[in-house]
């Protein structure tokens, strides 16, 4: 609370200045002295009168103005002020409890708009949907379907996701390298049959690698359509990878493709409007986007997207998987791994993932790096052998040598009896 202009509240300086509660309250009381003129200050703690006193003097007006001062600056405050924030409190908390019954209100309403729409839709021949978290998806077919990972672990946080692309909401998916942000993509159109183009924005990619170019060809100059009006033409889903990386050109052309339904120009054609096909789809991953900006110095030469154009996504954060995420994805991949060493491996990438976040380590952990360790000790059954080439091969010595000191320490002190016996 601010403290007033005036140390002497208006209506006298007698009464309690508390901080703090329970037994951890801190007080002082103020009183008119006996002396004309002059106040008693008492302090003490815990409930007033209950506890012992401390500090029992009096003081003349000036000494006590300035006791007021310091009791403010130190978060003490007056009866009056702790009853008017305890109303203010209750206040918001009842704006709260309206607010969010209003909301409930406008969610079934939502609902039954959605539904009554639906149900006055003229009947359609019956299509096969799929169901991703809990979204019923249309599917469709295509030869750029990507291979499916029966494995796939779908979180929660594929719902609204999977709602977003349904109602074609641009998606993008930021996070650290290797947390899946592409590969959710990928698995969710191939459980829908969708096909599937990505453009990776590596710092080399021209907009005319993106939009088109013009070129000769068996001597006659032709028209090469890029990778964004081919997927708006044929209805697949384009992943830019690594948007944060691309060039300003790109990001110019793509803000008028952002819009629901948006168009593209190609002025290099004579200004030809690209109308997308009702299946397109468009989704970017960044790693180093919004939230994700205070990692940027993780990965050179990202650069900084502007609100103007983040607004025009649906940003979603994705973080690695948790332990028990990550055990269940080792458990489903590889059936031999018993309950206990797939949970050690999923403890081994989430502290190699927290020593990379503290800069530790200069490399992430992917779920696809643990999985490919697992495969290779299943194979050899020993972890250190299976390391080399799925891991250490693929780090700096430095890296290398910390990694491994976190595998051995895991390897001793958290394997169990049963994790021991399956190695």
């Amino acid at each position: 609370m601010n403290a007033t202009p005036l140390a002497v509240p208006d209506d006298g300086p007698e009464g309690i200045y508390t901080r703090g509660s329970g037994a951890a309250r801190e007080w002082w009381r103020v009183s008119l002295s006996e002396r004309a003129q002059m106040f008693r200050i008492e302090h003490g703690h815990g409930e007033i009168g209950a506890g012992q006193v401390d500090i029992d003097t009096v003081v003349d007006l000036d000494n006590l103005e300035a006791k007021l001062l310091k009791w403010r600056r130190e978060g003490f405050v007056s009866e009056a002020e702790a009853e008017a924030a305890r109303e203010d409190e209750a206040r918001a908390a009842r704006a709260g409890s309206a607010f969010a019954a209003d909301l409930q209100r406008a969610v079934r309403a939502a609902r039954e708009i959605r539904e009554a729409r639906e149900a006055a839709q003229p009947a359609k021949t019956a299509r096969k949907t799929v169901r991703i978290g809990n979204v019923e998806m249309p599917v469709a077919s295509d030869a750029l379907v990507p291979r499916l990972n029966e494995a796939y672990l779908f979180t929660p946080r594929a719902d609204d996701i999977a709602l977003d692309i349904v109602e074609n909401r641009r998606v993008m998916l930021i996070g650290h390298t290797g947390s899946g942000k592409t590969s959710f993509v990928e698995q969710v159109a191939a459980r829908t049959g969708h096909g599937v183009l990505r453009a990776n924005m590596n710092g080399q990619t021209t907009v005319g690698d993106f939009v088109g170019f013009w070129t000769v060809k068996g001597g006659e100059t032709v028209w090469v359509d890029g990778v964004l009006p081919v997927a708006m033409r044929e209805g697949y889903w384009l992943i830019i990878d690594e948007l944060d990386f691309a060039e300003p050109s790109i990001l110019a052309v793509l803000t008028a493709v952002l819009e629901p339904n948006g168009k593209l120009l190609l002025k290099e054609r004579g200004n030809e409007i690209v109308t997308p096909h009702p299946s397109f789809r468009l989704f970017a991953t960044a790693n180093a986007a919004g939230a994700m900006s205070a990692f940027r110095h993780l990965y050179q030469g990202a650069n900084l997207l502007n609100e103007a154009f983040l607004d025009r996504w649906r940003v979603y954060l994705f973080d690695y998987l948790s332990k028990d995420e990550e055990t269940e994805v080792l458990l489903r991949t590889l059936p031999a791994l018993t309950p206990a060493l797939a949970r050690t491996l999923a403890a081994i990438a989430a502290d190699c993932r927290a020593a990379f976040a503290r800069e530790d380590l200069a490399s992430a952990f992917s779920t696809r790096r643990l999985i490919d360790w697992a495969e290779l000790m299943l194979r050899t059954g020993d972890a250190e052998r299976a390391a080399a080439p799925a891991i250490y091969a693929k780090v700096s010595a430095e890296d290398a040598a910390l990694i491994r000191s976190i595998i051995r320490h895991h390897a001793i002190f958290d394997a169990s009896p049963d994790a021991s016996s399956a190695s």
